[in-house]
Parts: structure tokens; C-alpha cells; sequence
């Protein structure tokens, strides 16, 4: 059906920002005042000017028509924040040679000196289906000021919710920031944020993080907010139209991660197609000879634009900067989706491939000897003959019901199949001179999931109080089949390595080690009132799990688990002015308890789940084209301990985080974009039962990590775009005692971007440089896994043309 969208409409109509239909109320409150006072966000990207004015009459809510030869050949800037419709015209056609004069409905475009061209405001017709604000299918939150973050995100159960009304620490990267940094993965996204550090050296075949001081597994990673879909090890960027990343525990929001991390949760919202049809051809170098491309096409289809198609297809390989390390990946990612008056469908589906040679894995330390200093970060002990091959197939499939306009029912199945054969070693540092052993292993790797969640979203009212609840229940089937046999033992040294010919390796099949079940059921409610000025948020979740372990080599059945808990949040926001937000949350984070070891006296016990707490207050402030936020919090983690006096296990151990973060994200002028922070960290181990330990700093938590980037619109140069962005880290312990320690170090980024057009046609030249020093630094330590080298500095270049 068509809808009609006069200029004087509020954005609560059916507009554009870059080019996707939003169906949904704006839940940025300064957004909604700023164009009941005439103003409207604008987020157009440097381009063609003639395709510019298009999205510019969408978005400021009027038909747009012009002579095509008068914009011939002229490009834009672009403009990023909320303006008045003049004032943001004016911008618009800043060094185009264009002027303009208004009379009435009517603004007259000329080149200085020459005659007017008439460019005609009508009413906007929007051709598509409206969608209600509790459904996730084509109802993406638009970007805010500046493109590089969206204006609210997915909340799991709660479904999408605005930035300034979540009482959680959430961000959601965009599309445009992905391609901006030719980010290659979705864990090189994170590097914008200062409460995230890795946990694996970058240049590892499987990248975990730390966030918030707590490790994060690679598996736990959602797609739109269902877990076991997505790759099990590295994420291609490639496909992906969000990197949503939630702060601190988040058992009620989608469930218990298949592997249990609490330090934060990371949600992928991938490309579907928008009204604008797109067709995208980028050419890619990564030093030192690794070549790629990348193509992304959409068009949408019907006579509402009810079928939507996205294919994503990219390929890079060659040698990395590392010595002797070469790596391949290739995706296919195909988004289909259907929208009609009251049902939507989506379909997506992927295959991943990637291949390495020498890839690393991280050190391990002797106790009781000092760490060295980093080697060289281009060097590498890994043998040349060691690889990991890793082969991903998934998908999941959608669908939504509106039962009315106020209540929605959906169900969504998903499921992964994740096959790898690796070849390699974690080594084992011997002593303060570099010495190493490394035991080499062959891991055939299979790892199948399956996961379903179906559930109801719906809003109402009593009296002057707004309602919004949700009901959901899911389930993830999982079976790991693998094998570690050791082929050899090599003796090494980090800044001298020994390499040695390759092993006779023998084919092994991969035996089931695990298969696990997990389920919930969970609720969650919103009340607010005031005019949104007041929210509770709350919910509850119970979930069960259920686990066995096998020998896999006999394939005998050595120990089942099954036990369950059930998870409350809770959340208050309060909006004492339309664009400051002060709240407070508690949320509980989950992990699979254990079974009492045999050389215990209360051996076969099974310990209930760890139940991990977050408590977090905070304040946002929308300054218009600027977010700024601070959140305070405290996270506990119950870990095992051995008590030596009744020689009995238990869950009685804890590390404590605390933590202050500070971020900034939008636009400082017309010209500079911000996006980052500072992370004040207090990480302590308690209740450990042994002195030695008892109070020391947790592994892994620096007391202070930033990250800060910088963009620049240069004035003297239509089109260019200058980027820096600045890491730091302050020292970390490796060891519970605290008597090893690797230093601070700190990394600075570069890059530049040019958009012009050749006979029409747009394209954007891209560089950016990574560790542009070559700083050499142990960038994390753990002692449950161990020492992850800093990347070398990588230089990266791409060509992009749209057709």
C-alpha cells in the first residue's frame, strides 16, 4: 500500500536515513523535538549529489525533482546531525558551485551567475508496509549524528530499544563504520570500543575478547538475538549491517551463551535490502600481498517492495604481515525477507571458509620467571607446515505475525555446522631468555547446533501508564566432536624460532567429546509514563541445562550435568529533560556449574549454576549530534575453589570488576566525528581460600584502557576524509599471585578516504594503517589463556565503485 507524507509530517511517517525504510517510531526523544521545532536529522554520506537530493527529500519529508543535467558530474560532502531545512540544503550543496532561493513550495537551484532551475517540493510518496515498533524483521534503528552508530539497538526479549531509553551500556556499530575502517572481521569492530581488548593475539584463526575484564568466547555471538548460528570461531564483516555489543551479563536478554561469557553479550543484525537498489563492487590489499573483492548487491521487488534480495560474496587470500603466515576466507551470505500487511519472513543463509598457515596461538608461561618483552610482532614460532582450516554452513529462518497493531507473534529457527582440521601448538615460554616448547597437536574439529525460540511482543495501556511485555521460550542443541592427539614437541625461542620438517599426520575422524541442551522461558515488561520520562524494565528468565561428556576415544559416557536457575533483571530509566537519561540496572549473567572431581571428598556433587551480577547506574546525554555517556559498575563472577581443610570443591571463589567507562560518539562540529572512550577497570580476586591470592589484581584487567577515534572532513579538498584513532592499555598480571606482569603499551591508527566520481558513477578510494609504528607489545595476559601478542602494522586499500 502507498502512504502520503506531507513536509509538515513528524518522523513518525515513513522516511529514509541511508536509503533502508524505518517503519517504526524514533525512539530518540531529541529527534522527536527537533522536528516538531521544524529541525531533522540528516544522515547523508559523501556522493553523487543527484542521488543525495533523493535521500535528502526523504529525509527531510518532501518529493524532490530536478533537472538531471544541472547536477551532472556534482558530488556532496554529505551532512551528518539535525538542522533546519535550509540550513541543512546549504550544506548539502556546499562546493557544488549551486546556490538556492526559496518561493513557497518551490526552491530554485542555479549555478552563481546563471539562470534558476526549479527544484519542485511535493509530498513524499513511500511506497512499502508499515511495520510495528515491537518487530525486529525490516525495522533496523536508523544511524544517529555522524553514521557511525545507530540511534538504539536490539535488547534481546525486549526487542529494539533507543539508546537513551535502555539502562545498559549498548552500542551498535553501523554498516558505514565497517567499510569506513575495512574492518575484516567482526571482532576488528571492537576495536572502537574501550572496554573491549583481545584476548588472542589479532592474527589468530580464532579471536576472543576480553570486555568489561572478563573473557568472551568467540561462539558466544548472536544473530539477531538467537545463539548457535553464526561461525564458531572468526565472523566475516562482509554481511553484516549492525555489530551490536550490550556491556556486562545478559542471561535474561537472549539466554545463557552456549559458553557462558558475562563480560558482554555481541549481536550481528545482517544486510537485507532496502528500497534504494545497490550494486557494489570493492577491490581489497592487506600488507604484505594478501588481494581480495568484495560485491554486494540488493533490490527489492513487487509492487509495494515486498520481496527483498541481499547477496553478500567476498574472497581475500595471500601472505599476511606475519612471517611465513598466509591466510584465505571466503563468504557467501545470501538475505532474503518478505514483508506484507501483517506477516514478514526472512531467510538468511551463509557459507564460510577459512584458511591459514602458521597461524598463532597464544604463549603460556612457567610460573616463577619474568615475562619477556614482546618479540618483534612480525615474527612467528609457529611451524610453516601448521594450518588451520575451518569450514562454516548456516542459517536461520524468521517469521512474524502481527495478531493486531499492537501485538506481534514470531518464531525463528537457526542452526550452524562448524568443521575444522587444525595443526598446531600452544607454547609453553621456559624461562626469562624466550625459550619455549611447543607442543605441536593435530585437532580435527566438528561442531553441529541447532536453535529455535518462538515468542509474543505487544504494547497497551492502563490509564496514563504505557506497557510493552514479551514472553519468549528457546532452545540450542549442541554435539563437539574432536580429537588433540600430540604429533611432536618442537623446542623454540620467541625472538629465534626452530623450525623442523613436518610430522607424518594421521587422518582421524572427530569423536563426540559433548552434547549439551539448553532451554528457557523468559518474560520481560516495560512500564513508562510521563511521556516516556519514567521506565521500569524488568523480567525474569528460567533457564535449564543439560550436558554430557565423553571419552573420545571410546566414546564412553564419563559424566552428565543438569541442572537449572532462574535469572532477574531489572532496570529504571529516568529523563528529567528530554535529552539526559539517568538510570540503574542489576542483571545476572549465567555459566554451566560442574561436577566435583573424583580426588575430593564430595566428589560427583553437582554444583548449580554460576550466577554472575552486574550492577550498573549511569547517565546519557544527546547533545543533538553528540551522545556522551558514563556508567559505573560492579560485576561478580563465582568461581571454583578447593578448600584444603575438608579437602571439598566448591563455587565459593569470586572475582569482583568494577569499573567506570566514559564514551563519546557522534559529531563534535560539521566536519569531525568522535567515537570512543576511557575505561577505569578494578579487578580483584576474593574469597580464594589461599593468602597468596586472596585480594590480588585479576588476571587480565588493566586499570586503565582507551580508545579514541577521530574522523576530519578536510575543507581543502571536496571529499577527502582524514581518520586517526588512539589505543592504550596500562600493565596487566598474568598469574593469580601477581608476580608477573607484561607492560602498558599503546597503538595508533591512521587513515584516509577519498569519494569522487568518474563519468557519473561514485566511488571511494580507502587506506588505513594499523599499528602505524610497529609497536611491538604483549597486548593481553591471562594465566587460564596465556599471552596474546599485538598485530605488526598492516596497511590496508580498497576500491569501491557503485553501479
Amino acid at each position: 500500500m502507498k502512504k502520503s507524507v506531507t513536509g509538515t509530517m513528524s518522523l513518525l511517517a515513513a522516511m529514509t536515513l541511508n536509503g533502508e525504510m524505518v517503519r517504526a517510531q524514533v525512539v530518540v526523544p531529541t529527534v522527536e523535538t527537533a522536528q516538531s521545532s521544524g529541525q531533522r536529522v540528516y544522515s547523508i554520506a559523501q556522493q553523487n549529489l543527484a542521488s543525495a537530493l533523493v535521500l535528502f527529500g526523504q529525509q527531510s519529508g518532501r518529493q524532490i525533482t530536478v533537472d538531471a543535467a544541472l547536477v551532472r558530474g556534482l558530488s556532496t560532502p554529505g551532512i551528518q546531525g539535525t538542522f533546519g531545512f535550509e540550513e541543512a540544503l546549504r550544506q548539502l550543496l556546499a562546493g557544488t558551485g549551486l546556490i538556492f532561493t526559496t518561493s513557497g513550495a518551490t526552491i530554485a537551484l542555479q549555478r552563481s551567475g546563471q539562470s534558476t532551475d526549479a527544484l519542485q517540493l511535493d509530498p513524499v510518496q513511500v511506497q512499502g508496509v508499515a511495520v510495528p515498533p515491537q518487530a525486529i524483521i525490516d525495522n533496523v534503528p536508523p544511524p544517529f549524528a555522524g553514521g557511525q552508530v545507530a540511534t538504539g539497538a536490539q535488547l534481546g526479549l525486549f526487542g529494539n530499544k533507543g539508546v537513551m531509553n535502555t539502562p545498559f551500556s549498548q552500542t551498535s556499530y553501523t554498516a558505514e563504520t565497517v567499510e569506513n575502517q575495512q574492518a575484516r572481521t567482526v571482532t576488528e569492530v571492537l576495536a572502537n570500543n574501550p572496554s573491549v581488548r583481545m584476548a588472542t593475539s589479532e592474527t589468530s584463526f580464532v579471536p576472543s575478547t576480553y570486555i568489561r575484564g572478563f573473557f568472551v568466547a568467540p561462539w558466544d555471538v548472536s544473530f539477531n538475538g538467537l545463539y548457535g548460528v553464526l561461525p564458531g570461531q572468526t565472523i566475516s564483516a562482509d554481511f553484516v549491517e549492525r555489530v551490536e555489543l550490550l556491556l556486562g551479563p545478559s542471561a535474561l536478554v537472549s539466554g545463557m551463551p552456549p559458553q557462558g561469557s558475562i563480560g558482554g553479550m555481541l549481536n550481528i543484525v545482517p544486510k537485507r535490502a532496502v528500497e534504494t537498489p545497490i550494486t557494489r563492487a570493492t577491490a581489497t590489499y592487506a600488507m604484505n600481498s594478501q588481494f581480495g573483492g568484495h560485491v554486494d548487491v540488493g533490490r527489492r521487488f513487487g509492487d509495494n517492495k515486498e520481496w527483498g534480495v541481499r547477496f553478500n560474496g567476498s574472497y581475500r587470500g595471500g601472505n599476511t604481515a606475519v612471517q611465513n603466515q598466509s591466510q584465505e576466507m571466503g563468504l557467501l551470505a545470501l538475505a532474503l525477507d518478505y514483508r506484507g500487511e501483517r506477516a514478514r519472513l526472512a531467510v538468511d543463509l551463509g557459507y564460510q571458509r577459512q584458511y591459514a598457515t602458521a597461524a598463532f596461538r597464544n604463549f603460556g608461561i612457567n610460573p616463577g620467571i619474568a615475562i619477556p618483552a614482546a618479540p618483534s610482532a612480525t615474527s612467528n614460532v609457529a611451524q610453516p607446515w601448521s594450518y588451520s582450516d575451518i569450514e562454516d554452513r548456516f542459517g536461520s529462518l524468521r517469521g512474524e505475525f502481527d495478531i493486531s497493531e499492537e501485538w506481534t507473534v514470531y518464531g525463528v529457527l537457526g542452526g550452524r555446522t562448524t568443521r575444522s582440521n587444525t595443526i598446531g601448538g600452544r607454547p609453553t615460554i621456559t624461562n626469562a631468555m624466550g625459550n619455549l616448547a611447543n607442543p605441536i597437536q593435530y585437532i580435527p574439529f566438528l561442531n553441529q547446533t541447532d536453535s529455535e525460540e518462538v515468542g509474543i511482543r505487544g504494547r497497551f495501556d492502563t490509564g496514563p501508564i504505557h506497557h510493552q511485555v514479551s514472553l519468549v521460550a528457546n532452545r540450542q542443541f549442541t554435539v563437539t566432536s574432536n580429537q588433540y592427539p600430540t604429533l611432536t614437541t618442537v623446542t623454540s625461542n620467541i625472538y629465534n624460532p626452530t623450525f623442523v620438517a613436518a610430522p607424518n599426520v594421521p587422518f582421524l575422524n572427530p569423536n563426540r567429546a559433548s552434547d549439551s541442551l539448553a532451554y528457557s522461558y523468559g518474560f520481560g515488561h516495560t512500564m513508562s509514563g510521563a511521556d516516556d520520562r519514567v521506565q521500569l524494565i524488568w523480567g525474569l528468565r528460567q533457564q535449564q541445562i543439560e550436558s554430557n561428556n565423553y571419552n573420545n576415544a571410546s566414546g564412553v559416557l564419563t559424566g552428565s550435568y543438569s541442572s537449572g536457575a532462574l535469572t532477574p533483571a531489572v532496570g529504571v530509566v529516568f529523563k528529567p529533560w528530554e535529552n539526559v537519561s539517568f538510570y540503574g540496572s542489576y542483571m545476572q549473567g549465567l555459566q554451566p556449574g560442574s561436577i566435583v572431581p573424583a580426588n575430593f571428598a564430595n566428589a560427583g556433587q553437582v554444583l548449580p549454576p554460576f550466577v554472575s551480577s552486574q550492577f550498573e547506574i549511569g547517565a546519557k546525554v544527546d547533545w543533538g549530534r553528540l551522545i556522551t555517556t558514563l556508567a559505573l559498575f560492579q560485576i561478580t563472577q563465582p568461581s571454583g575453589i578447593a578448600n584444603a581443610s575438608n579437602n571439598t570443591f566448591s563455587a565459593d571463589g569470586e572475582q569482583r570488576n568494577r569499573g567506570i567507562e566514559l564514551n563519546a560518539m557522534g559529531l563534535l562540529t560539521d566536519q569531525v566525528r568522535v567515537l570512543g572512550g576511557v575505561t577505569f577497570l578494578q579487578g580483584r580476586l576474593q574469597k580464594t581460600g589461599n593468602a597468596l591470592t586472596d585480594g590480588k589484581v585479576a588476571t587480565g584487567v588493566p586499570d586503565v584502557q582507551l580508545n579514541v577515534g577521530l574522523e576530519w572532513d578536510t575543507p581543502w579538498i571536496r571529499g577527502l576524509t582524514l581518520t586517526g584513532r588512539a589505543i592504550y592499555t596500562s600493565a596487566q598480571y598474568y598469574d593469580n599471585a601477581n608476580t608477573q606482569q607484561i607492560p602498558s603499551w599503546v597503538r595508533f591508527d591512521v587513515g584516509a578516504r577519498y569519494g569522487f566520481e568518474v563519468q557519473g558513477r561514485p566511488l571511494s578510494a580507502k587506506l588505513n594503517v594499523l599499528n602505524v609504528g610497529n609497536n611491538n607489545y604483549w597486548e593481553s595476559a591471562n594465566s587460564l589463556f596465556g599471552l596474546a601478542m599485538g598485530a605488526p602494522r598492516t596497511v590496508l586499500v580498497s576500491l569501491s565503485a557503485d553501479f
